[in-house]
């Protein structure tokens, strides 16, 4: 049988403990005199038993508290060591807090009913107030030291499991932050494939068109469409390789979103955010506002207005909130900002993929993206989100 290997802050106490022990029986110092065993040598026995079992306190608690208890039993036959009391203190309190779950709800209750049964006895037995007194002494030895430990225990048990639920709550964060990132790629890459689906559609009908018509014209402009529908459909198709990860149960088609809609999309927030000071704001600073970009631009153009404006209805201030487009001939710059501050109720939950998926549409189209709290002049802070789009769409080398 392997002994227990004792802990090494179980070994300094020990030694604390027979050090004054012995500190006190150098100098004379006893609980008592004239016992069963009146030598000076008998009262160490207790004492060196009692600091053993202290440096097994922690490692084997039931061991230590079982010799502990006949130690201090042995320790009343002679002259007595206030140490080797101390000690038993200890060892009672490491029993309910390092032992078995069993243990730490038994001890107490053992202890108290130890404690009254003796105040009862030797009230009966003594007939004075001596007796209560002992069973006060009886009580702060044992059942104090146990319900201390109990407690402290309580408390180690619930600060874990508040732990524990913590990390548990954070992997389901996680866990669902992943999962709206995965759901926003397979939509996109939906919206992606819808966009894919009408290009080789186009290109389908005008190469039946070709073939079945014998006029040069005719079959010139169609291989015109041809040509531009298939490079059009190439550049997003390599943008939907990069895209498509473990695609979800939904395969509806997705309507494509374009900047036309933008007032309604701006509308509709300006509905839902008049309740928390909300208002909202427009601004279409391009010039020929009606000439369309690539789909894909406009999409995610659109996306990033719509996750913004979902975003300040979440956590921004009351004030206003303000949708700015603008275009030259090279990007499409899209600016949206709003008050950046505490506001007052509860707030609505988000996962954080909002940012993520923002980042990733614009990184796909090989534009610039930046989300972040900006100062103002008169020293308050707006949340700006900015993101400059390619104006023409980048097509693949033959």
């Amino acid at each position: 049988m392997r002994l227990p290997r004792p802990h090494r802050d179980d070994l300094f106490i020990a030694a604390c403990g027979l050090a004054c022990g012995l500190l006190l029986w150098s100098f004379g110092l006893a609980n008592k005199v004239d016992n069963v065993f009146p030598q000076s040598w008998a009262t160490l026995v207790p004492l060196f038993v009692m600091a053993a079992m202290e440096a097994l306190r922690r490692t084997a608690p039931r061991t230590a508290l079982t010799v502990g208890t006949l130690a201090l039993v042995a320790d009343q036959f002679t002259n007595g060591s206030l140490a080797t009391v101390l000690m038993f203190t200890d060892i009672v309190y490491a029993a309910v807090v390092y032992g078995t779950p069993a243990s730490a709800k038994r001890i107490p209750y053992s202890t108290g009913l130890i404690t009254v049964a003796l105040t009862v006895v030797l009230l009966v037995w003594w007939q004075n107030a001596i007796a209560l007194l002992v069973g006060v002494v009886s009580g702060m030895v044992s059942f104090l030291p146990a319900v201390t430990g109990a407690i402290v225990r309580n408390h180690r048990e619930a600060a874990e499991s508040a732990r524990l639920r913590a990390e548990q709550t954070a992997l389901l964060a996680e866990m669902d932050r992943a999962q709206a990132v995965v759901a926003e790629r397979a939509r996109m890459a939906r919206e992606l494939h819808d966009m894919v689906a009408n290009h080789l559609s186009a290109i389908a009908i005008h190469s039946t068109a070709a073939l079945s018509l014998d006029d040069e014209a005719t079959t010139r402009q169609a291989l015109g469409v041809i040509r531009e529908n298939s490079v059009a459909g190439l550049a997003e198709m390599r943008r939907l390789i990069g895209l498509l990860r473990d695609s979800s149960d939904d395969t509806a088609p997705a309507a494509v979103p374009r900047l036309s809609g933008l007032d309604a999309l701006v509308a509709q927030a300006r509905t839902n955010g008049a309740s928390s000071g909300l208002e909202f704001r427009l601004e279409d600073t391009r010039a020929g506002a009606d000439e369309q970009l690539p789909a894909p631009v406009e999409l995610a153009a659109y996306r990033i207005v719509q996750e913004s404006l979902t975003n300040a209805l979440k956590h921004a201030a009351a004030g206003t909130v303000t949708v700015t487009l603008a275009r030259d001939p090279r990007a499409l710059t899209v600016v949206v900002t709003s008050p950046f501050g505490d506001r007052p109720g509860p707030r609505a939950p988000g996962s954080g993929a909002g940012l993520v998926g923002m980042r990733e549409r614009v990184a796909l189209l090989g534009g610039a993206f930046e989300a972040s709290p900006v100062p103002e002049a008169d020293g308050t802070k707006i949340w700006r989100v900015r993101a400059e789009l390619p104006a023409e769409e980048r097509t693949p080398e033959a």
